[in-house]
């Protein structure tokens, strides 16, 4: 979802941008519009337009699209709304937690560099907590069963093991930033980009 200056506020659900869609913000018309990338320029649709544009993309090329069904037609989900009457851009945290450090190194082991099923890996702290080292984006890392086996309770330089990259807090959601290779997900990255360059750092 983006703001009404086209800078990325938060990923919501089909649900809650089709609420949107049909919200009418008094005498000043509708609350949010779809934005759809199409040859390379974002066209702006209101959810009239969008669905008739979705029965077109419904016969032709429905692998390209998510859809939700209602009682008389298919409707594409569309990638991207944008909220027409609201222009700030929140402060978010990106959420310490396993799943974004996975992410954060694509479930890569950061000491061998071979990728795993999330199953064979596991979180290593690099300075090892009975050495003082804390449970932080800066400490932890995604290490392979053989790798934190060999590495024990040593830092890297003890065990004579260098780490691929230093660890660090993200500045988005990398989750987010993996979905972005999807084909079907990159019309996101440009407003996602000018979130990352213009909003003020603290």
């Amino acid at each position: 979802m983006l703001n009404a200056h086209y800078m990325a506020l938060r990923v919501i659900s089909a649900r809650r941008a089709f609420s949107l869609l049909f919200k009418e913000h008094g005498d000043l018309g509708p609350v949010a519009e779809i934005v759809h990338v199409e040859d390379g320029r974002y066209i702006s649709y209101n959810f009239a337009d969008w669905a008739e544009l979705s029965r077109f993309r419904r016969e032709f090329e429905p692998a390209e699209h998510d859809w939700v069904r209602t009682v008389h037609f298919d409707v594409a989900v569309p990638r991207i709304i944008r909220v027409l009457t609201y222009n700030r851009v929140p402060k978010q945290q990106v959420k310490f937690n396993r799943r974004n450090i996975y992410a954060r190194d694509r479930n890569r082991c950061q000491y061998c560099g071979k990728r795993y099923a999330t199953a064979d890996l596991s979180l290593d702290h690099v300075v090892p907590r009975s050495q003082g080292g804390g449970t932080t984006w800066e400490n932890l890392v995604c290490c392979c069963l053989k790798c934190n086996v060999r590495k024990g309770g040593r830092t890297p330089t003890q065990a004579h093991m260098r780490l691929i990259s230093m660890p660090s807090k993200p500045t988005r959601s990398p989750v987010i930033s993996i979905k972005l290779s999807e084909a079907r997900y990159r019309s996101w990255k440009q407003f996602l980009d000018h979130a990352y360059w213009n909003v003020e750092l603290t």
